[in-house]
């Protein structure tokens, strides 16, 4: 490994079937107040708000709600909840729900002491809080596997009005304090949002792996993960109510993305910038997105990575090695990539998802460029990018 980091996670995590049980234990450490974020109903219907309530209440707690937090948390819904907090004093907020609510809830906790513009200094300007500012804690109960939000300081919020979709990465100040992850709640979400959840947990591997080609434990950590939720979800689209597999997709969203395998890495975020942007644009679920980028924009970074994306072809999708080049071997890899996305049924273009050859240049400027693996975009890339993924 080459490069120099630090690390340092403060998260505690829950995990299994019966964890929901230690949440009594950690309200013991929060003032009164709970502010209570969730999405559009499902969690009541399906029970586990009902589970949850009664927990806050056993404690003692005051429940403030805030439900209709959506897929992608809006600028607007964010204002709102900043409100929200600031009327009622909140000690802690709860995230019950999936990677937006956790989001949304980070979001929140970051910008409710903040006095000045804090969609401009968090977001727009891509500042932290300052040292002194008070931050309100935060807590999750996750019911959907994929962002990784449970583990980590990321944030993403839309301005609808301005067609724009910013991401953060906060430092470790706002990871949760604690997050309970019941692999029985994921259960309950559509096959459509299951589906959803597993490419973006591949995507957040092959984001931090495809950079550099130092011999780096970060990627041999990588391609385990990547064979895991390639093995489990092969076995979830099949039956979405087996508990190994639903729990092996679970853990490794949270390992895919707690900063642990970006370790000493350059990382290439640049799909999910895209991404982002095509989901502003589509509305599309967020894993949606990622995969109908994906495939333009790996096959352009092949050239200057071949070395990796040959060893991923061997050591992620056991294409042997024997009578192949390296270019050979690295796009066999990319189209067991392929293969797997048309096998587990993710879009493969942008087109599937709503998205039409004049909405290009719009997607184009609100995409943010960031310093990639084995590329460096322009706008104009970005463009030919949505063009071959039309």
């Amino acid at each position: 490994m080459l490069g120099n980091f630090s690390y340092y996670n403060p998260t505690k995590l829950y995990f299994g079937d019966e964890s929901l049980k230690f949440l009594k234990d950690e309200l013991k450490g929060y003032g009164p107040v709970v502010m209570l974020n969730y999405g559009s109903g499902s969690v009541k219907r399906n029970g586990i708000y009902d589970q949850v309530v009664a927990i806050l209440k056993e404690a003692g707690k005051t429940i403030v709600e805030n439900p209709g937090v959506m897929t992608n948390p809006t600028l607007e819904k964010l204002r709102e909840g900043v409100k929200i907090a600031r009327e009622n004093n909140i000690d802690l907020i709860l995230a019950l729900g999936g990677g937006s609510v956790c989001d949304y809830s980070k979001a929140v906790a970051a910008s409710v002491f903040y006095e000045g513009d804090y969609w401009d200094k968090f977001w727009l300007k891509q500042e932290q809080p300052d040292a002194g500012q008070k931050l309100l804690p935060v807590g999750c109960v996750l019911t959907m596997a994929g962002t990784g939000s449970e583990m980590n300081a990321g944030t993403v919020i839309t301005d609808a009005e301005h067609t724009f979709k910013a991401g953060h990465v906060f430092d470790s100040r706002l990871m949760p304090k604690f997050s309970i992850l019941n692999p029985k709640f994921t259960m309950t979400v559509p096959d459509n949002q299951m589906k959803a959840g597993i490419y973006d947990i591949m995507n957040h591997i092959m984001e931090q792996y495809f950079s550099d080609f130092d011999d780096n434990t970060s990627d041999y950590i990588a391609e385990g993960l990547m064979r895991s939720v390639i093995t489990s979800s092969r076995i979830a689209v099949k039956n979405s109510q087996d508990y190994e597999a639903r729990s092996n997709i679970m853990w490794t969203a949270t390992w895919a993305l707690n900063t642990l395998i970006g370790l000493g890495k350059k990382e290439d975020w640049m799909v999910h910038m895209i991404g982002h942007s095509v989901g502003a644009w589509t509305h599309a679920p967020h894993g949606y997105a990622l995969a109908s980028v994906s495939m333009a924009y790996y096959q352009r970074a092949l050239e200057n990575g071949l070395p990796k994306f040959a060893r991923f072809a061997h050591n992620v999708w056991d294409i042997p090695t024997e009578g192949k080049t390296e270019r050979e071997l690295a796009e066999a890899g990319l189209e067991a990539l392929k293969d797997w996305m048309l096998e587990i049924g993710l879009p493969l273009t942008i087109s599937e998802l709503g998205a039409t050859a004049d909405m290009i240049p719009g997607i184009t400027d609100t995409t943010v460029i960031y310093p990639a693996g084995y590329l460096d975009l322009t706008k104009e890339d970005v463009a030919e990018i949505l063009k071959e993924s039309l």
